[in-house]
């Protein structure tokens, strides 16, 4: 089978970022909106028919948000695909548009959940229209006690539009100007996307291109920092003022309330990892004199290990495919099945080409039930790994598409469950095929790239941005003071192991500048160590904990993360013991790779 590397969207609306269809769908939405308006303004939750009433505006509710969740992932596809696709940027601002009036509407129903007095709410949430969503309706009704009055909610979100959203833009513009010059092999000057460079730098097994690369690489993000330092200062001073409107001085409250997880089980993943970071060390360490180096530069992270006469595998996108399709099935058939389906259906867009924007995501299209997936594929072991945890998060949407639209609206810790998960099988579905020492090794490592992510690089994102929000609440920061924490933050997060580091890293990685996510890194390493538990249960249970995990993934929008913790792994997050558990996994991991390296050190 052969595959393609560009993704179908004509299927979801034809004719790209000029489509009639298209159009014709936003025009409905603004429709939509203005009936569920109308049905909001009505609604009476003290009256005897109220269930009826607000399940009536609950369904039109959930057209509108599939219709605008549709769109929006259809535009954002347009705009990943080609970053000079100025149309599509102005269906963006159209787009834009709609979502205040949404949050209009539906502040509204947010208050009137906050003012029905109690014992009508239990009434309303022991009907069985309701009862499935109950843990999310009471959701709606704290944040509808936190709020403000109905009028100053809507001008905070009208303000957004040229605010926070509008610097998250701004952010977008900057980047489609970054180029890196390179010069191939063959003399061949080129310029190099933000994509495309980034992949080579961190990949390519000549530590000279690396090293050449990573160079003009800082130089391109640091000549627009003024602009990038502005863009991060009032993103999130509209983020910072719109708490301290609601009354909140706490910046980490929204991240862990979005993440349905408590501060005390933040802590306790933080301090179990930041305890147990010295075989890391020791592993990175060994990395560096494996490859001749006191120790290891910033681009080295993810260079490939190779000793001896080994050359390191790689695989064609059909290769990654086949890969991916035999081995979920191993774990479990309906996986498998998923997989095959995306390929045949060209749910993925893979091209390695000029004008693509940087990164990787997977998107739910909740109309036609179905999602996309966006990468740049370059052969690479690690990015079949890359490919495998976007069908994660593909899947996980598919087994939860007949749920109520509500019950699918899982946060972003446990999105990373089902995307790591699957990273997990194919790592070791690598390492079990290893046949060599040199081969093993090679594995080994790739899997402890994926850990020193987590660990350490997310860990440094996480100690940057609590100490930039500190700073930014007494006021604007200096980009040259933002860069100097982010060059702190970087030094404790790695025990100060390495011989480089990425100052600017804060300007060159998106997830700093996202408006709708704050606190865009630490849900990355719950999930991480989250799956690892996971894993393991499968791996003791068999083939028979397909349905058990599907079960789990079912109820991820439907309790908090220590509730589904509890009921499907019997683990307290709060404690250390389970965040141990996965860390002593690795370190496992780490004692064979120390052990099958001693062989290969430099004399």
């Amino acid at each position: 089978m052969t595959y393609s590397l560009t993704w179908d969207l004509e299927s979801i609306f034809p004719g790209g970022s000029q489509s009639p269809e298209l159009q014709t769908r936003l025009t409905q939405l603004t429709e939509e909106i203005a009936e569920l308006t109308n049905l909001i303004q009505q609604l009476d939750l003290t009256s005897p028919d109220a269930s009826a009433q607000l399940t009536v505006v609950l369904t039109k509710m959930t057209n509108v948000s599939n219709g605008l969740n549709q769109c929006s992932t259809f535009v954002e596809a347009l705009t990943s695909q080609n970053v000079n696709d100025h149309q599509a940027k102005l269906l963006g601002g159209q787009l834009a548009l709609l979502y205040p009036q949404f949050q209009g509407a539906t502040v509204p129903l947010a208050l009137k959940y906050a003012a029905c007095p109690d014992e009508q709410w239990q009434q309303l949430l022991a009907d069985p229209r309701l009862a499935a969503i109950a843990f999310r309706l009471n959701e709606e009704r704290r944040d509808g006690q936190d709020s403000l009055p109905e009028a100053q909610e809507n001008i905070i979100n009208q303000l957004a539009l040229d605010g926070q959203s509008a610097w998250s833009e701004h952010y977008d513009t900057i980047v489609s100007s970054i180029e890196i010059p390179f010069t191939k092999e063959d003399g061949t000057r080129v310029n190099l996307s933000a994509g495309q460079a980034f992949n080579k730098m961190m990949g390519d097994p000549d530590p000279a291109v690396r090293a050449d690369l990573f160079a003009k690489w800082e130089t391109a993000w640091s000549k627009p920092t003024e602009l990038f330092a502005d863009t991060l200062n009032h993103l999130d001073g509209f983020r910072l003022t719109d708490y301290k409107l609601h009354g909140i001085t706490d910046f980490m409250k929204q991240p862990l309330q979005d993440n349905r997880m408590s501060k005390t089980t933040l802590a306790a993943m933080w301090q179990t990892i930041s305890a147990n970071k010295q075989p890391f060390v020791d592993y990175l360490n060994r990395k560096a004199a494996l490859m001749g180096k006191e120790k290891l530069d910033w681009q080295d992270q993810d260079a490939p290990v190779i000793v001896g006469d080994f050359k390191e595998r790689t695989f064609t996108f059909d290769e990654a495919a086949a890969f991916i399709i035999q081995h979920f099935g191993e774990f479990s058939p309906k996986m498998a099945a998923f997989a095959k389906s995306a390929f045949e259906k060209c749910w993925i867009e893979a091209e390695d080409r000029p004008g693509k924007r940087p990164g990787g995501y997977c998107a739910g299209l909740p109309e036609t039930k179905e999602s996309r997936i966006f990468m740049t594929y370059g052969n690479a072991i690690g990015e079949v790994a890359t490919l495998a945890h976007e069908l994660g998060h593909a899947f996980h949407s598919s087994v939860m598409w007949d749920l109520p639209s509500m019950n699918q609206d899982y946060a972003m810790n446990v999105a990373e469950t089902a995307s790591t998960f699957a990273e997990l099988i194919v790592a070791d579905a690598n390492l079990q095929g290893a046949t060599t020492p040199e081969e093993k090794i090679n594995l080994l490592d790739i899997k402890m790239q994926n850990a020193i992510a987590m660990f350490m690089n997310i860990h440094a994102r996480f100690l940057f941005e609590q100490d930039f929000y500190t700073a930014r609440q007494k006021g604007l920061v200096a980009s040259s003071e933002i860069t100097e924490k982010m060059l702190t933050a970087q030094k404790e997060a790695y025990c100060d192991c390495l011989g480089s580091w990425h100052p600017h890293f804060w300007s060159a990685k998106l997830h700093f500048f996202i408006d709708d996510v704050p606190f865009y890194n630490f849900p990355y390493t719950f999930g991480y160590l989250f799956s690892l538990g996971i894993y393991a249960k499968a791996q003791a249970t068999g083939t028979g904990f397909e349905d058990q995990y599907i079960a789990l993934l079912r109820d991820t929008a439907a309790m908090t993360t220590e509730e589904l913790a509890q009921k499907h792994l019997d683990v307290d997050l709060t404690q250390p013991d389970f965040w141990q558990a996965g860390i002593d996994v690795l370190k496992k991991d780490i004692d064979e790779f120390m052990t099958l390296t001693e062989a290969f050190l430099p004399a």
